[in-house]
């Protein structure tokens, strides 16, 4: 289903894969069933290629990894959410451009975690 360079998520790993990463990383909240969740994945794929080495990129199916789904309030899918330092740093809900999210991302990868 995903892409080389697109991750999949769990409420397993996402403390260690997403919270506690090192570089930005883009979640999408989708499920199998989700059109709309469904058009993103090429925009998603295409990401994960073009921030390789940058920022981790990945996938959580909100109908399998509920708890993690519950504690970021997701309630309409797609739901993307960037995280930086294990805080949520930008919220997008919806299709959106790859472009906003190329930019979104490339402002987070560029800026300094404050120590």
């Amino acid at each position: 289903m995903a892409g080389a360079n697109v991750q999949t998520f769990t409420d397993a790993n996402f403390e260690a894969e997403v919270l506690k990463s090192p570089v930005p990383v883009l979640v999408d909240f989708w499920a199998e069933w989700c059109m709309p969740c469904r058009m993103l994945t090429p925009t998603i794929e295409a990401l994960g290629d073009q921030f390789a080495g940058k920022a981790k990129i990945g996938k959580i199916d909100t109908d399998a990894n509920r708890q993690v789904s519950v504690k970021f309030g997701i309630t309409a899918i797609p739901t993307i959410i960037l995280f930086k330092g294990g805080e949520v740093a930008k919220k997008f809900v919806g299709i959106t451009r790859k472009e906003d999210l190329a930019a979104a991302l490339t402002s987070l990868a560029e800026s300094k975690v404050a120590q």
